[in-house]
């Protein structure tokens, strides 16, 4: 049996602490010094939120947990909520945590300890980490921690997460934690707010919803306007009388917000109180550093040149650096199908192996290199502090087709591919906006359609450079334009809601951690491998059966290109026929179209092998041109023209024809009610266009 009062237990039993505080605090970097790195990464049930947990090195009995970051325990976006619910013990897979670490940012105490004073509330044994003071003393500021400990009524530890300052204390004070007496703060609202708290206090203790000692925090925070939501889990749980009567509640206040705006200026004079009482400003006021640079990166001009600047490095990145080694993984996995194929020989299986499992995982892994590189180019923007500022200037471009400034990067990121680019938008908390962004980002022109785009105007467009540039262009154009049109109808229509409030924190500029940065990029990659990209092999070995059977007669000897004549996928694309002949397609092409469903890419190999070339054909195939250039109907009419490979490439601007993108989609949503209008709505677009383009081409005589 531990010794150690508040935390003792027995040997076998566990502990669970939870780490909480605002966005920004160094809170996450708290928990790395308490798990020592060994903690493990998942989700929380039903969302795509991260959550951290591990054990507390050298305290096994001792498990933490690093909730996600808030404001507030109001919840304004799921992070939040999720939070919430963990506290009160709502969240589905989550325990109850036995205590508390109340990270805060000393630089903006204010501000961080209104959550702070909120989480005393719940009346469980809490420690208070005043971090990041290298920033206060780097202003000539002081905080009185003991002073502070004295108006708050619980252990204040001051710390420097980016050294390691103060955890040695803090683990002692962990050690040392005692349950305390449940306390009663003086920041009450007025006789109104204050009857409904007390009968909703009354309501929360006859129902049991929570422990009573929460009761008083739980009442004001159910009469918050913002938290009436069936749909929230917490609600969901909820005993009906007592859900009955909290709706009650919230119509007799005709969702009048004055009492719960009284409540917050009431608790925040006291902490103007408190704040006036432990911090000692510098007798000088100097322009910080942040406030010198801001100068710069936020103006109208210079912020968006800067911005410029940044953006094309980390898209030359994702598109440069991140080639080696794309190359090296296609031609692992090329030498792996090789030993594959030499040691299981010919036969079924063989080619499920080497055409199915390994291609499968091929389309996985490839996507890994970019991935990496873009969250890493992320991670390093959000711990550096400039993040926020890109956010700032991009709201108002943004925001005049109905996207947040967040919603920028991850649409820029589409032009390299959209997988990464929709798990980017993770950093967006208003869910319809990012939503929205998932669901316009494949409509920005991937690398993947790069392949396609060159063969096609390299075979039907003559020799002028600056044609080819410009029809080159057009499409990188049409896929803007379309994102951004799509996105202000999403608003409007089924994503439609109320515009959220654009408050914005501007945290200090800090020195990135790259040893943080590459943990964070290690931990969202590998959920990609293990989770969407279970998915992707799925998919890639159906793709690869489809096309496969049935199988010709070995007597038959029949050609790679009439083998692929022959199987379902051929079938599927004969049967499509007469539904692609109105935008010019043959059956080969609808052939390509299915076939490169499984990665954009493939459509020019798979016209390789429909036109019976040797060789394996790739963009720059002299050979795989000539035949584009001159297949031809039937009838003898030329299936390539000029007109047709505008309406092809226009269809694959705007069609989803990435099943890496859909299932990433349903990764982040959760749902596949979303991949599949994406899959609907993109495929409609992109019919319609094509058809628009084709028709009208032909009845101007173009065709």
């Amino acid at each position: 049996m531990s010794t150690v009062r508040g935390l003792a237990v027995a040997a076998t039993d566990t502990k669970r602490l939870a780490l909480i505080g605002n966005p920004n605090c160094g809170k996450t970097t708290i928990f790395n010094h308490l798990t020592g790195l060994r903690h493990k990464v998942a989700n929380y049930a039903g969302v795509t939120v991260e959550r951290r947990e591990g054990a507390m090195s050298g305290r096994p009995d001792v498990r933490v947990l690093d909730l996600p970051g808030c404001y507030s325990l109001t919840p304004r976006s799921i992070d939040q909520r999720i939070a919430r619910d963990a506290l009160l013990g709502w969240a589905k897979d989550v325990q109850r945590p036995d205590a508390l670490i109340v990270v805060l940012d000393a630089s903006n105490l204010e501000r961080n300890l209104f959550l702070a004073t909120q989480i005393l509330e719940l009346n469980l044994p809490t420690i208070i980490v005043c971090n990041m003071l290298d920033v206060v003393r780097s202003r000539k500021h002081r905080i009185d921690l003991d002073a502070l400990q004295s108006h708050l009524g619980a252990p204040v530890i001051g710390t420097v997460g980016a050294t390691g300052e103060g955890i040695d204390r803090l683990r002692a004070a962990i050690d040392s934690l005692e349950p305390h007496e449940p306390r009663t703060f003086t920041w009450q609202g007025e006789d109104a707010a204050n009857q409904r708290v007390a009968h909703l206090r009354g309501l929360i203790r006859t129902h049991g919803i929570v422990d009573p000692g929460m009761a008083n925090i739980v009442a004001s925070l159910l009469l918050a306007p913002a938290v009436l939501d069936e749909s929230q889990p917490g609600f969901a749980n909820l005993p009906p009388a007592f859900s009955s009567a909290l709706a009650e509640l919230h119509r007799a206040d005709g969702h009048d917000v004055s009492a719960i705006s009284q409540a917050v200026e009431t608790r925040y004079r006291w902490l103007g109180q408190c704040v006036e009482a432990v911090f000692t400003h510098a007798e000088t006021t100097t322009t910080t550093h942040s406030d010198r640079i801001d100068r710069v990166v936020t103006h109208k001009v210079w912020g968006l040149v800067c911005f410029g600047a940044v953006m094309l490095t980390m898209l030359v990145a994702i598109f440069s650096w991140a080639t080696p080694l794309m190359d090296g993984i296609d031609w692992a996995v090329g030498s792996l199908g090789a030993a594959a194929a030499s040691t299981l020989g010919e036969g079924i299986l063989a080619d499920l192996i080497v055409d199915g499992v390994v291609a499968g995982v091929g389309n996985v892994v490839v996507f890994f290199p970019q991935i990496c590189i873009l969250f890493l180019f992320i991670a390093l923007l959000e711990d550096s502090g400039y993040m926020a500022r890109v956010a700032f200037v991009m709201d108002g471009l943004m925001s005049k087709v109905g996207l947040h400034g967040k919603s920028f990067i991850p649409l820029l990121s589409s032009f390299a591919c959209a997988v990464p680019a929709i798990m980017a938008t993770r950093t967006i908390e208003n869910r319809r906006d990012r939503f929205t962004t998932m669901l316009v980002a494949p409509l920005m022109s991937c690398s993947a359609r790069l392949p396609i785009y060159i063969i096609l105007i390299s075979a039907l467009f003559g020799t002028s450079v600056w044609e080819k540039t410009g029809i080159m262009m057009s499409m990188y154009a049409l896929g803007t334009l379309a994102a951004l049109v799509v996105a202000l109808i999403l608003k409007r229509t089924i994503l439609k809601g109320p515009t959220p409030t654009f408050v914005l924190e501007l945290p200090p500029y800090r020195r990135p951690r790259l040893g943080a940065a590459l943990r964070n990029t290690w931990d969202r990659g590998k959920m990609f491998l293990t989770e969407a990209g279970s998915v992707i092999l799925a998919m890639s070995i159906i793709l690869w059966a489809l096309a496969y059977f049935p199988r010709a007669p070995e007597s038959a000897n029949v050609s790679a290109g009439e083998q692929l004549r022959r199987s379902y996928i051929g079938r599927i694309g004969r049967s499509i026929e007469p539904v692609l002949e109105p935008l010019g397609f043959d059956w080969k092409i609808g052939v390509g179209l299915v076939s490169s469903f499984a990665a954009r890419e493939v459509f020019v190999a798979t016209m390789g092998v429909v036109y019976g070339i040797e060789e394996e054909a790739d963009e720059e195939s002299a050979t795989l041109r000539q035949e584009i250039a001159t297949a031809t109907w039937p009838d003898g009419r030329k299936v390539f023209t000029p007109l047709v490979g505008i309406s092809l490439m226009v269809f694959y601007v705007l069609a989803c024809q990435c099943m890496s993108t859909l299932a990433v989609v349903k990764r982040e949503t959760d749902s596949w009610r979303w991949p599949a209008f994406m899959f609907a709505y993109m495929t409609a677009l992109a019919y319609s266009a094509s058809f628009l383009v084709y028709q009208c081409g032909t009845a101007l005589g173009l065709g």
